[in-house]
């Protein structure tokens, strides 16, 4: 076994490595996953090592060109003439797999270039993963691979295979292949990545290819995504991935390739960097992964949970057609997994689907008096594969139904297969996705692994909704139409950024976060500072009756917490009272305050929340959601990440769980959702255009029907070093 290839070979934590993006062309990655002829550097006789499996199972996959073991101390491996050295090779070599020791890849590596090598997969760990010195081993190779133009997959990495009949290549270590598919999948893990390869096999999913991506110093998950955009062999890309190397330039990719097929990630690990206080209401709540929950979806990308979930889902995207809208059909004959399925469904966003009057009389016409053809269409334990396949072609014919889950409980007298079978004919004429459930025995099941042919199967009603719930959002993603750029604003930014960098590192006093808010245009409720009892009168007989008071006290993050506000106070006693309680509140708090702002008291309309807080990997993270003291209770918040684009800053409002709230109910009148539109995208504006804002909170923000009548009602927001790291770090 290689040295370094042990241990902490897969690399599933290590430090980050630049991922500035290169400019290589597509076919530069032909070499790796296409050669036609592959040297092995570091082949062993040893059948217990990585050098002799990864060897096997290069000659048992029937790669369609010549193998070159490379071994200075050997004459012939598995029946194949070796050689000292890759230059020692007569013929042109397009891939090199490396498995030397660490101290010795560096020279291999010069050796494969001068030879004329375009690909090489570094097996060999010992590199980022271990340290500052690996590191520095890491940034030599790269740069030394990258000026040569030669591409790079690794190093401490597990391999890659194609399952083109025409290349058939299988360059791992891992003791399960793949079966030819539609699926091309990447693995930032090497040891995961033998877990996928196994789990495929199981379930019966075939990959077009596969890349286990180890530290990335050359080649990305990027450049992988760009790769499978036009090969058309590729229908659905799955990445695993621990960490993303360049979020901000994956957005660009999984924009575009996400409208010509799925990517389907799932996503490891809660960094260290995204797991930091927060004293806002924004950072508390957005926590280690939201940020990337929110970045995938604004670029189409599917999350899934787990591979398990990962798979189901590909199945689904791979064998189904995608859904216009959200409306299921249920087909079963037994009520109680066809329950469960309703429920699973409803949880998930689908709706059920009503039948039309059509529809039941045509599925009353051939099925027994007890029998439901309401949906879920329950044809009781004696239907037959035949009144599965006659019911599903009615029920999908049906203009209210978008999609179809059929369920079978195996009963003594039909096999499933044939269920199955019929199902399989009868939607082939449809434009609708169908996903079976078949609650059968294990045979079964390992008899429908290898049918491709047949719609996606499912053990449990759950998984089948997840993956069709899934389904339905993604195509609603496509649907959308595509906007090129967030809009912009013309703003006062010479004087924003004045206010921001005298105010030193902290919270802005509250006059200069409203004033900050109204140079970008967002309505802030009338204000006045006042100093004393004295002041505070006044102010507020020049804005007018009732008013709110608040403490000026930056070191007071939540004001509400220590009494330093009073609301609706309606005369010039009550409001002089107000600054006698506030101070009170405060001493006992520990704190002080000579200054004051009066604010007038508006009315009506709902509380909302808008914030930002900043993510050192993805940037600046805008919050909306439903406001007040127990936004942090709640949580009915959706975030996004910039660039934000009216659609998408649309999407953040109508996805909270309150929006109909915001809709009007009860006879309310509805809120003005540009208002709250415009808003996120003036703050998305500020967030990039103003890094060293770390924090901002408006909250709350008093979303009216009238144009006018909608405002901020309070902000806050902390001004520190900028702490995004920039593309060449990311």
């Amino acid at each position: 076994m290689p040295a370094g290839t042990e241990a902490g070979r897969f690399g599933d934590k290590m430090p980050r490595m630049t991922d500035q993006p290169i400019d290589h062309p597509l076919e530069s990655l032909d070499p790796i996953f296409s050669p036609r002829n592959v040297a092995v550097i570091g082949a062993s006789r040893n059948r217990s090592s990585l050098g002799f499996a990864l060897l096997h199972n290069l000659v048992m996959s029937e790669f369609t060109g010549a193998i070159f073991p490379v071994n200075p101390k050997a004459r012939v491996i598995h029946s194949l003439k070796a050689y000292p050295a890759v230059g020692d090779i007569p013929d042109p070599v397009d891939l090199a797999v490396v498995m030397v020791p660490q101290p010795a890849v560096q020279g291999v590596v010069e050796g494969c270039i001068d030879a004329g090598v375009k690909g090489l997969v570094v097996i060999t760990a010992g590199f980022a993963e271990t340290g500052e010195a690996g590191a520095a081993a890491e940034r030599k190779l790269q740069e030394t691979v990258r000026q040569a133009g030669v591409r790079m997959i690794g190093p401490n990495c597990m391999g890659v295979i194609n399952t083109d009949p025409g290349v058939s290549l299988d360059a791992t270590f891992s003791p399960t292949s793949a079966e030819r598919g539609s699926i091309g999948f990447l693995s930032q893990s090497g040891a995961l990545g033998v877990a996928i390869l196994n789990a495929a096999s199981d379930l019966g999913i075939g990959l077009t290819q596969f890349a286990s991506m180890g530290n990335k110093a050359d080649v990305s998950g990027n450049d992988l995504v760009e790769y499978w955009e036009n090969d058309p062999s590729t229908r659905v890309i799955c990445m695993y991935l621990e960490s993303f190397g360049n979020p901000r330039h994956f957005t660009g990719i999984a924009k575009r390739v996400s409208r010509k097929k799925p990517i389907l990630i799932v996503k490891s690990g809660r960094t260290e960097e995204g797991a930091r206080a927060a004293s806002s209401h924004t950072g508390a709540i957005a926590g280690a992964d939201v940020p990337v929950s929110a970045f995938l979806e604004q670029c189409g990308v599917i999350r899934a949970n787990t591979i398990d979930e990962l798979f189901d889902i590909a199945t689904a995207l791979d064998r189904c057609p995608l859904p216009y809208d959200r409306r299921i059909a249920i087909v079963t004959n037994a009520g109680g997994p066809a329950i469960m399925a309703t429920d699973a469904c409803v949880d998930l966003g689908l709706e059920i689907a009503e039948l039309s009057p059509a529809t039941r009389q045509r599925l009353e016409a051939f099925l027994p008096p007890e029998a439901s053809v309401n949906n879920p269409v329950d044809m009781i334990a004696s239907a037959t594969a035949e009144d599965y396949a006659r019911a599903l072609g009615i029920v999908q014919a049906d203009d209210n139904v978008d999609m179809v889950m059929v369920i079978n409980v195996t009963p003594l007298l039909t096999n499933p297969i044939d269920v199955l079978d019929q199902v399989a004919a009868s939607i082939e004429i449809q434009e609708k996705p169908v996903v079976a459930v078949m609650m059968a025995t294990e045979d079964f099941y390992d008899e429908v692994k290898v049918r491709p042919d047949l719609p996606p199967v499912y053990r449990f009603p759950e998984s089948a909704a997840r993956a069709l719930a899934k389904l339905y959002r993604y195509s609603a993603w496509r649907r959308k139409p595509e906007e090129e750029t967030a809009p912009t604003f013309e703003v006062d930014d010479t004087r924003v950024s004045e206010i921001l960098d005298g105010a030193g590192d902290g919270y802005l006093p509250d006059d200069k976060a409203f004033e900050v808010l109204e140079l970008y245009g967002i309505p802030v409720a009338p204000w006045r500072i006042a100093a004393g009892s004295e002041g505070v009168a006044p102010a507020a007989a020049e804005i007018g009756y009732p008013v709110v008071l608040k403490a000026m006290a930056p070191e007071v993050v939540h004001k509400s917490d220590v009494g330093a506000v009073k609301v609706d106070l309606r005369n010039e006693e009550e409001l002089v009272g107000a600054v006698d309680e506030i101070r009170s509140s405060l001493a006992a708090a520990g704190h002080s305050s000579e200054q004051f702002l009066v604010q007038t008291m508006a009315r009506g309309g709902h509380e909302v929340i808008f914030g930002i807080s900043i993510d050192p990997r993805f940037g600046p993270l805008l919050m909306f959601g439903l406001g007040g003291r127990y936004v942090e209770v709640f949580r009915d918040v959706r975030f996004g990440v910039t660039p934000l684009t009216a659609s998408e800053a649309l999407e953040m409002i109508r996805g909270i769980r309150g929006f109909a709230l915001l809709t009007g109910v009860r006879g309310e009148a509805p809120a003005d959702l540009e208002v709250l539109q415009d808003v996120l995208l003036r703050l998305a504006q500020l967030a990039v255009r103003h890094p060293q804002i770390q924090e901002l909170d408006i909250n709350p923000f008093l979303a009216a029907a009238g144009r006018g009548e909608s405002c901020a009602l309070d902000a806050r927001i902390r001004v520190g070093p900028s702490t995004l790291a920039s593309p060449a770090e990311s």
